[in-house]
């Protein structure tokens, strides 16, 4: 992972038209962008929403006035990317329910335990309000002040989502025998 001031400095670099800054910059930051829209749109979504996001940060990267402000500003790009994404997909599935329940039929089993957490965030027990809480928190490590700049809401709003998403999977946890820790 690039230093912050390394990112500050390729993005300064890439706003001058630096195709070699623009790379590694946009290497900086694709690992966490990709796992971010995996836990918050689902993984069989989550390359081509970061194909999507990583254009958009090429093609809006001249408008970022400050340098220091690239990680968060990626991630509130790749939030409303998934949040267009899920209500997109939200739409098709209600035009397409008989076509969602024989999909259903055909899943193959559940994944083992040890990808239960990933599991929760990726159903539908969460909502994508409150996922997108808790992967920028603790996936990717982030103060809730910050989780709450990216995602453009107050502090306290990040931080009942915050407990609204745990509340979520502590029930599930409980209804299906589950630990929490």
């Amino acid at each position: 992972m690039a230093t912050s001031i390394q990112e500050m400095q390729w993005v300064l670099r890439a706003q001058c038209h630096d195709r070699e800054a623009l790379e590694g910059l946009l290497r900086s930051v694709q690992l966490s962008l990709r796992r971010y829209l995996s836990g918050l749109a689902g993984a069989t979504d989550a390359d081509d929403l970061l194909q999507d996001v990583l254009v958009i940060i090429v093609r809006r990267l001249g408008t970022l006035e400050d340098p220091k402000l690239f990680r968060p500003w990626s991630f509130r790009i790749a939030s409303r990317e998934a949040f267009r994404h899920i209500r997109k997909r939200r739409l098709w599935q209600e035009r397409h329910e008989d076509e969602a329940e024989l999909d259903d039929l055909a899943t193959p089993d559940a994944p083992p335990s040890g990808e239960l957490l990933r599991e929760l965030l990726a159903a539908n027990t969460i909502s994508p309000a409150s996922r997108a809480v808790l992967l920028l928190h603790f996936q990717e490590e982030l103060p809730l002040a910050e989780v709450a700049a990216i995602l453009g809401i107050p502090l306290g709003t990040a931080k009942s989502r915050l407990g609204y998403g745990l509340r979520s999977i502590r029930k599930h946890l409980k209804a299906s025998g589950g630990s929490r820790d």
